[in-house]
C-alpha cells in the first residue's frame, strides 16, 4: 500500500518575476516528493512568496502570513515557510515579530526549499541577493495558461532610481548566459508553449554586465528565442526608457514571431521630476522616444507605468505628465502612487505630497488613460485579430477568453470569444464586435484549428460554439 504523499500549498504575490521563482520552487517541490495542492487547509507545508517593493505589497504580504499561519493551529499545516523579497529586506524582524513562520529565504534562495521539506534545514535561510541566476536546469512548474510563460533573463539592476529599492534586495544586474535562455525556452516549447514574455528588472541592459567579449545583445537574445521551433510570440517587458538598438526596432516591426508590443515604465513626463527620481533624461527625450518608436513600428502597442505623488511633485508637475498621456496617447498605462521606502533616496527628500492629492491626481490621471483605451478598443471594432485561447472567463463561466498580440497576460485586458468552438491553447482568428474599456468581444471566424495543447472537451468549449451577446459595462468617463 503506497503511502500518500505530503501536500504543499503556495501563494505567490507580486511581480511576474516572483511568479517565475515561485514556479522554481513548486518543481522542487515537486521533484521532492510533495503533492502540489491549492487549498491551503489541507496543506502539510504552506510556502508564502512575498513582495517588498512598497507599503501596499508589504502589507498585503504580512496579512496574508498571519492569515495562513491560523492553519498551524485548524488546518493541517505542520510548516509555514517565507521567502521573497520581504524576508530578504527585513529577516531579522520578520524573525523576531513572526514566532509562527518555521523558515525564512531570500530572493536567492528558492533551491534551499529542498532541505526544508526534507528536514535539514535551519530557521534562517536568508543568503546574499545576488548568489543565484536562474537556470534552464532549475526544477519548475508554470503555472497559469499552460500555452504562455515568462522567462527571467536576468537577476538584479544596476540603476539608482531615487524610489526604488529593489536592488538593495534584488542585487546587482546578473544577465543569463543567451544559451540557457534559449535551452529553457526550447523546454518551454516543448511542453507547448507557443507565448514566452520575457522579462527581468532592467531588460534592456541584457547583457552589458558580461564580459565585452563574451557580451551579447538583447536584440540577439530576442531573434534567438523567436526562432526557437514552436514559439508563436515573443513579448519585451520592463524596457528602460534609452535608446533602442536598431537591431531590436528591426525586429519589433518586422519579425513574424516578435510582437510590436513595448512595456516601457517611464515613472513621469516632467524634466524637474525626472531629475528629483534619478532617471538620467528628461521630457524631451521621452517625448522623442516615443515619437521615434511610434514612427519606426507602425503597429506598436506601447505599455508604460506612472508615479505620481513623488516628493516635490508640484500641481504644474502634475499637469506636464497628464499632457504628455493625452499627446502620447499609450494603449496600456498603469498609475502607481508614491510610497515612501525607509532607505530609498526619494523618503529622504523634501516636498511630501499629502495622501489626498496623490489620490485625487491617480484618479485624474486614471480617467484620462481610461478614455483612450476605450477609444483604442473601439477602433479595433472590425478587425480580424490572432487571439490565443486562455479558457473560460472567471466572470462569466460559459464564455472562453483569450488575448491578441497586444493584451499581455493579466494585465492588459481579454477577448472574449463567441461563434464557434475554441480549446486553450490554440490560434485563432477573430473578428472584434464589441468593446469596453479595457476588454473586446469577438466572433472566431477561422476552421477549428489543433489546440497548441491538445483537444479540448467539455461543456464550456461547446458552450462557445453559441453565439454570444455579453453585456459590454463602460466605465463612467469622470473626467
Amino acid at each position: 500500500m503506497s503511502v500518500p504523499k505530503k501536500k504543499i500549498h503556495f501563494v505567490s504575490l507580486g511581480c511576474p518575476k516572483n511568479r517565475v521563482d515561485t514556479e522554481v520552487m513548486v518543481g522542487v517541490a515537486k521533484s521532492s516528493g510533495f503533492e502540489i495542492t491549492p487549498d491551503a487547509a489541507g496543506a502539510e507545508v504552506i510556502v508564502v512568496n512575498t513582495c517588498g517593493f512598497i507599503n501596499d505589497a508589504k502589507r498585503e504580504s504580512i496579512e496574508t502570513i498571519f492569515e495562513l499561519a491560523e492553519l498551524k493551529k485548524s488546518g493541517t499545516c505542520e510548516k509555514l515557510v517565507v521567502t521573497g523579497c520581504l524576508s530578504q529586506r527585513y529577516p531579522t524582524e520578520l524573525a523576531e515579530q513572526m514566532p509562527e513562520v518555521d523558515h525564512f529565504l531570500g530572493t536567492s534562495d528558492m533551491l534551499k526549499l529542498g532541505a526544508i521539506l526534507h528536514g535539514k534545514a535551519d530557521r534562517m535561510l536568508v543568503g546574499s541577493p545576488a548568489s543565484w541566476i536562474m537556470h534552464a536546469s532549475d526544477p519548475r512548474v508554470v503555472t497559469g495558461t499552460a500555452a504562455s510563460a515568462y522567462v527571467k533573463i536576468a537577476e538584479g539592476c544596476n540603476r539608482t532610481c531615487a524610489f526604488c529599492t529593489i536592488p538593495q534586495f534584488r542585487g546587482k544586474q546578473r544577465s543569463r548566459p543567451i544559451d540557457d535562455v534559449v535551452r529553457e525556452v526550447e523546454q518551454l516549447a516543448d511542453r507547448s508553449v507557443v507565448e514566452v514574455n520575457l522579462i527581468s528588472q532592467d531588460t534592456i541592459a541584457y547583457g552589458r554586465d558580461h564580459p565585452r567579449a563574451e557580451r551579447k545583445s538583447l536584440a540577439e537574445l530576442v531573434r534567438r528565442v523567436a526562432d526557437v521551433h514552436g514559439i508563436r510570440w515573443v513579448r519585451i517587458f520592463y524596457l528602460y526608457p534609452e535608446k533602442i538598438d536598431e537591431a531590436l526596432v528591426d525586429l519589433l516591426k518586422g519579425h513574424p514571431r516578435v510582437v510590436p508590443y513595448v512595456d516601457m515604465p517611464l515613472q513621469h513626463a516632467s524634466s524637474g521630476m525626472l531629475a528629483r527620481m534619478r532617471r538620467g533624461h528628461g521630457e524631451g527625450h521621452q517625448r522623442r522616444m516615443v515619437d521615434e518608436l511610434r514612427t519606426l513600428v507602425p503597429d506598436l502597442v506601447f505599455r508604460t507605468a506612472f508615479i505620481v505623488g513623488h516628493p516635490g511633485e508640484t500641481d504644474d508637475d502634475f499637469r506636464q505628465l497628464v499632457d504628455f498621456v493625452l499627446w502620447a496617447r499609450f494603449d496600456h498605462v498603469g498609475v502607481f502612487r508614491y510610497s515612501d521606502e525607509d532607505s530609498s533616496a526619494s523618503a529622504a527628500q523634501e516636498g511630501k505630497v499629502p495622501e489626498k492629492i496623490t489620490a485625487r491626481r491617480w484618479r485624474h490621471l486614471m480617467a484620462a488613460q481610461r478614455k483612450i483605451a476605450r477609444e483604442k478598443n473601439k477602433a479595433r471594432i472590425g478587425q480580424e485579430l490572432e487571439v490565443l485561447v486562455e479558457g473560460p472567463s472567471e466572470e462569466h463561466e460559459l464564455v472562453m477568453v483569450g488575448r491578441h498580440s497586444g493584451q499581455a497576460p493579466e494585465i492588459d485586458g481579454q477577448v472574449y470569444l463567441s461563434g464557434a468552438e475554441v480549446t486553450p491553447g490554440q490560434m485563432r482568428r477573430v473578428r472584434i464586435t464589441q468593446a469596453s474599456d479595457y476588454d473586446l468581444v469577438g466572433d472566431v471566424i477561422d476552421a477549428n484549428a489543433a489546440g497548441a495543447t491538445g483537444r479540448g472537451t467539455g461543456d464550456r468549449a461547446t458552450m462557445a460554439k453559441k453565439k454570444i451577446r455579453l453585456k459590454v459595462i463602460f466605465t463612467a468617463n469622470t473626467d
